[in-house]
This record gives C-alpha cells, sequence and structure tokens, in this order.
C-alpha cells in the first residue's frame, strides 16, 4: 500500500518560498495555493497532498500527526517549544532576525522594570531568564510597533526583516535574539512508520536548497 505523506504549510512567503522546493521534489499543488478556499489541496503525486493552516498552527498539526511534516518559521518553533518533532533541514528562505525594538534614542530607567509586548511570550520569558532580568511581559497578536507609541510597552519583541516597519514609527531594534528561516519539521512517530518515503523526501530538499544557496553564491 502506498504511503500518504500531508505537509502543512501556512500561505504567504513561506508558502511561496516553499513551492519551487516542493517542485524540485516533483511536488505541485493541484491548483493555485494563493487564490484556492480549500484547506486540503491534492498534489500531482497521487500520495501527497497539502494542508494550509495558520503559520502558528504548523508545529502542532505535525506533532499530532495530523501532518507527517511542514515548514514553519524558527521562531514559531521557538514559542512552541516541543520536543516531540524532528527539524532535520533548515530550508534557507524566510530569513529574518527576532529582536527587540524600542522607541528611538530611548533610554531606560534604572530601577524601572520594563514592560515587553510580543507573541512570542515563551521565547521572550526564556530570553530576560536568561539575562536575569525581571520584566513585565504583555501579550500582542499583532500591531506589536504601537505598544511603545502609546506608552502600553517600554520594548517589544518581533521579527525584523528590512526594518521600514521600525523606521515608520519612530522605534529602532536592539538586541538579536536569534537568527530566522524556515525549517522542516517532521513528526517523529511518521518519521518511523514512513522513513523510507521521509528520507527521500528530505534528501532531495536538502538538495533543492543546496543548489538554491549555490546559485546565490552562499556555498564555497
Amino acid at each position: 500500500m502506498t504511503e500518504v505523506l500531508t505537509i502543512a504549510l501556512s500561505k504567504g512567503r513561506i508558502l511561496r518560498d516553499t513551492c519551487p522546493l516542493l517542485e524540485a521534489a516533483d511536488i505541485r499543488p493541484a491548483e493555485d495555493v494563493e487564490k484556492t478556499r480549500k484547506l486540503i489541496i491534492p498534489t500531482n503525486q497521487p500520495n501527497v497532498r497539502l494542508l494550509i493552516v495558520r503559520a502558528s498552527d504548523v508545529p502542532t498539526y505535525v506533532e499530532y500527526g495530523a501532518a507527517d511534516l511542514g515548514v514553519a518559521g524558527k521562531d514559531v518553533l521557538m514559542e512552541h517549544g516541543s520536543q516531540e518533532l524532528y527539524e532535520p533541514l533548515d530550508l534557507n528562505i524566510a530569513r529574518c532576525r527576532l529582536m527587540t525594538a524600542a522607541p528611538v534614542d530611548q533610554q531606560d530607567i534604572p530601577g524601572k522594570r520594563l514592560r515587553v509586548a510580543t507573541k512570542f511570550v515563551n521565547v521572550a520569558k526564556r530570553y530576560y531568564a536568561g539575562l536575569g532580568q525581571q520584566v513585565d511581559i504583555i501579550k500582542l497578536y499583532g500591531s506589536m510597533e504601537l505598544a511603545p507609541l502609546i506608552g502600553l510597552a517600554d520594548r517589544i519583541i518581533d521579527v525584523v526583516d528590512t526594518g521600514n516597519t521600525l523606521r515608520a514609527n519612530g522605534l529602532e531594534p536592539r538586541e538579536v535574539i536569534a537568527d530566522i528561516s524556515s525549517r522542516l519539521v517532521v513528526n517523529k512517530a511518521a518519521m518511523k512508520v514512513k522513513h523510507r518515503s521521509l528520507s527521500v523526501l528530505i534528501k532531495t530538499l536538502s538538495e533543492a536548497v543546496d543548489r538554491a544557496r549555490s546559485e546565490k553564491g552562499e556555498l564555497s
């Protein structure tokens, strides 16, 4: 019996950057993934299908076996924090940085406990605990840059690409918490049960990533 592989993806930049890598493995969606309203999309391979989910939900779908593998940003994986996922491959796409940011030239007041706004609550807790610094963490789901402007927070933690949004709102990046790129994650049980199929796919994707890096001059 042919093993069916289910791949969890999220719409947007990660999906656009992942599709060429999947195509290198001869996996192509049966319809336009950016336009369709379907959440389960067949591909040209009868034993491979795609699940379209929220970016933050990709690790959960893979962890609990609803998908065999998926693509998620390292920021999402750091926040999710699961030990039940394999992370065999850095796809080297959707690269950015997870950083703190604050109003330009803002000086910390000695003895004042910082308030930090972010959707990466677990990351923030670990980061400031590592610094031995106590802070108040405020969870927000979007428009992070607004928080310091209206006095809700002193700092934010968010992903930074070009930094244009920060600058447009009078903020500047401060500390780098992590360099971010999208990673392939695999369900541990699926890796055992579907080892042959998954190993072949991982190898093919790895070769595609190496070719892309070589074309960009990133490999010596």
